[in-house]
């Protein structure tokens, strides 16, 4: 079977080895309180899924500028750092390990999340469409950051992986995908900048490699996500192809724990000739994690064809805490549903 690469031990480096190749990949609830503090259901729900080799959070915000969805939880307050030891300590009880995922929306947000103030982003060109959650609000244009507002930001990352260290947390992983903040500056379509932040990929690329080095300083383990392809919250602009490759062939210089594919769907692409993970591992010649749309079969092959060395999965996690041990014992899996969404179990 395909799939018994899964439960094979994998050495993310000389200080870590985990114990298969699952990894649970990051996936926003916005279940927090009120206080973006992690609660005892989010602590139970990840100590439920121990059994996958890699616990990858969802989203955590790094400061109140963050933000751009209802309660999702946040890592820059002590007492939010108090929250999350309790969920990390769990986890390390039943066995597992756990990286803190940190990011910020950028763009996607709205000023009823930032007390009235505008966005932040690379330029002011609006997102299109309704705010998720919402009634009725439409994406807004944001302000266009200063170079001292880009200082800042990097700044909240190495806040933010501090205390993820401080709160227990295996390792970090910067959100640098999916349309949001970081990745909004590796794409044309977002990034309109003629400073030392734009106008090619190495300034381009210039704040994310920023945040690796001043993180790597905070704590050990240190992943990336990314997205090369523009396919969320952004519209796709061939020169991104530049981008991306200077960035894959430089993350070669960082000692990162890994790189982890940012998709939905991790499906063939005309212009990069093959999966994202497969032009990831191309250029990138350290851990990748392949996810979007994974099974247990079709991520065992994607191990075995060498295309990645661990696979995320997702959804069917959330249908089934046990799903290491029912994909170890080819029991039937419970099929994911979108009422799911609703309650932490």
């Amino acid at each position: 079977m395909t799939h018994n690469i899964l439960f094979e031990p994998y050495q993310l480096n000389q200080n870590m080895t985990l114990k298969n190749r699952i990894v649970m990949a990051p996936m926003n609830r916005s279940m927090a309180d009120d206080n973006f503090i992690p609660t005892s259901a989010m602590a139970d729900y990840y100590a439920r899924r121990a059994d996958t080799g890699l616990i990858i959070t969802e989203s955590l915000m790094i400061s109140t500028t963050a933000q751009g969805y209802p309660n999702t939880p946040a890592i820059y307050s002590p007492e939010q750092v108090e929250g999350w030891k309790a969920v990390t300590e769990k986890v390390h009880r039943n066995g597992g390990k756990i990286f803190a995922q940190i990011w910020h929306t950028g763009r996607v947000s709205h000023p009823i999340y930032l007390n009235g103030e505008k966005p932040l982003a690379p330029s002011a060109v609006p997102l299109k469409g309704r705010v998720p959650r919402t009634a009725d609000l439409q994406y807004e244009t944001p302000r266009a950051m200063t170079s001292e507002e880009i200082k800042k930001i990097i700044s909240d990352f190495t806040h933010a992986a501090a205390n993820a260290k401080k709160a227990g947390f295996d390792g970090v992983e910067i959100h640098a995908a999916n349309g949001y903040l970081l990745d909004q500056f590796l794409h044309w379509d977002t990034n309109r900048r003629t400073d030392q932040w734009g106008g090619t990929p190495e300034n381009m690329s210039r704040i994310l490699f920023e945040v690796i080095r001043k993180v790597k300083k905070e704590i050990g383990h240190v992943g990336v996500r990314l997205s090369p392809t523009a396919y969320l919250h952004l519209d796709h602009d061939e020169r991104d192809i530049q981008v991306s490759d200077y960035v894959l062939k430089h993350l070669n210089e960082y000692g990162l724990a890994y790189v982890h594919t940012g998709m939905f769907e991790d499906n063939y692409q005309p212009h990069l000739n093959a999966t994202v993970t497969q032009y990831i591992k191309r250029l990138y010649k350290g851990t990748v994690i392949a996810c979007g749309g994974y099974s247990a079969e079709t991520g065992g092959k994607a191990l075995i064809d060498g295309d990645a060395d661990l696979v995320a999965i997702g959804r069917p996690l959330i249908a089934n805490p046990d799903y290491v041990i029912k994909v170890r014992q080819q029991l039937p899996l419970v099929s994911y549903d979108v009422e799911m969404l609703n309650q932490l179990f």
